[in-house]
């Protein structure tokens, strides 16, 4: 009996085949982008919010898929602030906020205990401190709320302002994954396409990217943050931490001079400062906006690419660090920090950032620390904990209760009422766009005008001289977002850069303020 396949039969499968093939191809097309499932994505470059104004949606499934697999790209190793030196301090309260706030940290005279991690963003565990960076200025405060973590930078302002571009931000900083080699082309030719970026780019590159030391640098929570208050009116704020040791930055011929002799200049300088009793001390202050006055900007207030020029600032009291580890992996290394670490009184704002950064960060630490982290003594508050999480790795409570649920009469574990979130009023449909009032220049040319002489001349060759090795058209973008900002910015770093000035001016005139 001829168990072959009959003519037809061959024609019809190679046909099969063919079809399949030729569907496969149409599904996964190389130029396509797609999530890990192969569905393609409707819009890589804003999450999906409520109404403008609103905050963004959990089920927004491409921005939790990015941020989920960065936030899993290393182990041990934090992806970014790797590089980081701690050190134990306390928080005195000066000026009451209880007219802001029903946090008690805020509470006249109180006295809080803390720890701050400071750090380089991009660069690994044991590169040089005198690589151009953003610095991380991340403090925990152990308050008697629970703890409070406010995660910020030493500049006021981030790069991209919704955090589904995060993880293509950290990909275009890092090194090139084929030959481990930085390579300042890859980062200009993402920047090309994220004008709002042009005023922290200039931070980046002004001298202000290479500080001194930690002690002689500002820390900015860089979001706006919501303080709501025993009445439950609700205020937005900036918090900014004001170094009473002044500023002090290393210009481009310093860096050298001081990476020949020390590496690990930021960490020796705290180190060494705090072991002699020369404790530094920082000045916190706020910026606030009540919620009718956002409408009231050019600009979004809530888009963490922009500074709140001209709002008065008001202290709040004084932090001094005064203790360093005593076992650097026990606690510098092993503290977790996270924007989601918030307490009754402060909430995040509708900031597109910020709301990435509330799920991000806390599930980077749950996954590099584990799921137990927040029980080791330098993450565990000082306040009782008491709910039904239990048992994953690493899990040293002492949970002796059969009740590991909520309610139960057995063993009642009461909700605050006034704990919970303040009420947000929404409207229009959810959506993904940009933000409607983006102005994307204007604060970089007022940034690059505050700066001396001598610091605009070390910008313009220090940014120059990155950009100078990036392809012609990202080149060219780059400095018609700089000349847009100030003719003479421009015009200075596209000398440097070997820039084409009249192709410069053209394409400035065709963006928006």
């Amino acid at each position: 009996m001829n168990t072959s396949p009959g003519l037809g039969a061959m024609s019809g499968r190679r046909s099969l085949v063919v079809l399949t093939a030729s569907l496969f191809s149409l599904s996964v097309n190389a130029a396509t982008l797609t999530r890990d499932n192969g569905a393609a994505v409707g819009d890589n470059q804003n999450s999906q919010t409520a109404g403008p104004n609103g905050p963004t949606l959990l089920q927004d499934v491409q921005l939790i898929q990015k941020l989920q697999r960065f936030d899993r790209e290393r182990i041990p190793e934090r992806v970014v602030h790797a590089r980081g030196t701690g050190a134990h301090g306390e928080f005195t309260v000066s000026n009451d906020l209880s007219d802001l706030t029903k946090a008690k940290v805020f509470s006249a005279g109180q006295v809080t205990p803390m720890f701050v991690r400071f750090s380089a963003v991009v660069h690994g565990n044991h590169s040089p401190e005198t690589l151009r960076d953003p610095r991380g200025f991340a403090t925990k405060f152990y308050t008697a709320d629970g703890n409070w973590d406010l995660v910020g930078n030493n500049f006021p302002t981030f790069f991209i302002r919704d955090a589904i571009k995060f993880p293509d931000m950290v990909h275009a900083f890092k090194p090139d994954p084929r030959t481990n080699l930085d390579d300042d082309s890859r980062r200009f030719d993402f920047f090309s396409h994220v004008p709002e970026a042009t005023r922290t780019l200039t931070e980046l590159y002004s001298n202000s990217g290479t500080p001194a030391s930690y002690r002689e640098m500002d820390g900015n929570g860089v979001h706006a943050y919501k303080l709501i208050n025993a009445k439950g009116e609700i205020n937005y704020v900036k918090f900014h931490w004001k170094s009473l040791q002044g500023l002090k930055n290393l210009d481009p011929k310093e860096v050298v001079k001081v990476q020949g002799q020390d590496y690990s200049h930021m960490t020796n300088d705290l180190v060494s400062h705090i072991n002699k009793g020369d404790f530094p001390k920082w000045d916190l202050y706020v910026q606030v906006l009540k919620p009718q006055d956002l409408s009231k900007f050019d600009f979004d207030p809530l888009d963490a690419t922009k500074i709140w020029p001209d709002v008065p600032e008001r202290k709040v009291g004084q932090m001094v660090l005064n203790r360093n580890p005593a076992n650097v992996f026990q606690e510098t290394e092993q503290v977790a920090m996270a924007p989601a670490n918030l307490v009754p009184g402060i909430e995040p704002s509708e900031d597109r950032l910020l709301q990435g950064r509330v799920f991000s960060y806390a599930d980077t630490q749950m996954y590099r620390v584990g799921p137990n982290a927040l029980q080791l003594p330098i993450n565990a508050p000082k306040v009782a904990v008491n709910n039904g999480n239990q048992d994953g790795a690493m899990n040293s409570g002492s949970s002796s209760t059969g009740v590991n649920y909520q309610p139960s009469r057995l063993m009642p574990r009461e909700e605050q009422p006034a704990a919970r979130y303040s009420q947000t009023e929404l409207t229009g449909s959810t959506q993904q766009a940009k933000i409607q009032r983006e102005q994307n220049f204007k604060q970089a040319g007022d940034l690059y005008r505050s700066f001396s002489k001598k610091e605009r001349d070390d910008l313009i060759e220090s940014f120059g001289g990155s950009l100078a090795t990036t392809d012609d058209e990202s080149k060219h973008i780059i400095l018609s977002f700089l000349y847009k900002a100030d003719p003479e910015y421009g015009t200075g770093v596209a000398r440097v850069a070997k820039g084409d000035l009249a192709r410069v001016k053209a394409l400035a005139e065709k963006l928006n303020d």
